[in-house]
């Protein structure tokens, strides 16, 4: 205890309680899990949301396509990126699990193999899904300015639904959505102001190198969006059910390992 204790026991214990409390050993291993679950979480994301950046910055390269992305639009990318990693997955709310699991091992890493392949095929999908677009637009022959705007909208929506999947990976998004997080409302408070200001204001849109888009270019940004969310989500629930029963014929008890 480090209000009675003795100096000596104080310098020979592994934990000191400065409030001789024992509760602040659950609320220091609470905190601390939540923690390490909002860690792997900003890792995850920010694995999986430049996997389609590089994707779609190499395909014009290796196909002899027009250029999508420009200095502002790396930029205007990387000022939706930072703020989530250092600000709404920091602000996450622990799970609802987080005092049921069993201790993790303490060689278990902290960016594992399962984790990065999960990242992989988040990614992946949305890379996909943006290069459908873009490769189909030009195709049929809308005009390259157009075509950067519809590719540059897919992709913007599409992290912003990174973003769902990622603030739970264990619970349903109807649980995540109930969840408090002011500095998430700030962000998709903020992204929609940004892209009309590209779309409407003519020196931001020249900057961007974008092109006017219909009400039909934006429903099918938004389509995307939702289809990366709707996708990621239904694959969430499936490779969340399928470890927790692989789990449990081997006669194990299903923790948090899985991602």
């Amino acid at each position: 205890m480090g209000g009675r204790g003795t100096d000596v026991a104080r310098e020979a214990s592994s934990i000191v309680l400065l409030d001789d409390d024992f509760g602040s050993i659950v609320r220091a291993v609470r905190l601390g899990r939540r923690i390490y679950d909002n860690l792997r979480k900003a890792m995850g994301f920010i694995f999986a949301v430049h996997v389609p950046i590089a994707g779609l910055a190499i395909l014009p390269l290796l196909f002899g396509l027009p250029i999508l992305f420009g200095p502002m639009d790396i930029a205007f990318l990387e000022m939706i990126i930072d703020p989530v990693c250092s600000l709404v997955f920091e602000a996450e709310t622990e799970e609802d699990d987080v005092m049921s699991r069993p201790p993790r091992p303490p060689d278990q890493p902290l960016f594992s193999g399962a984790l990065i392949g999960w990242s992989l095929v988040q990614g992946t999908f949305a890379f996909a899904l943006v290069a459908v677009i873009y490769v189909v637009a030009l195709s049929r022959g809308m005009p390259e300015e157009e075509v950067r705007a519809l590719a540059f909208f897919s992709l913007v929506l599409a992290i912003v639904s990174l973003i769902f999947v990622n603030r739970s990976f264990s619970a349903s998004l109807i649980t995540a959505l109930r969840r408090p997080n002011v500095a998430f409302g700030w962000v998709l408070l903020a992204v929609p102001v940004m892209l009309s200001l590209t779309l409407l204001f003519s020196p931001v849109s020249a900057l961007f190198r974008f092109g006017p888009l219909h009400l039909d270019d934006l429903a099918l940004t938004f389509g995307a969006g939702v289809l990366v969310l709707v996708f990621l989500e239904a694959l969430k629930f499936i490779w969340r059910r399928r470890l927790s029963y692989s789990s449990q014929s081997r006669g194990t008890r299903f923790g948090y390992r899985q991602l």
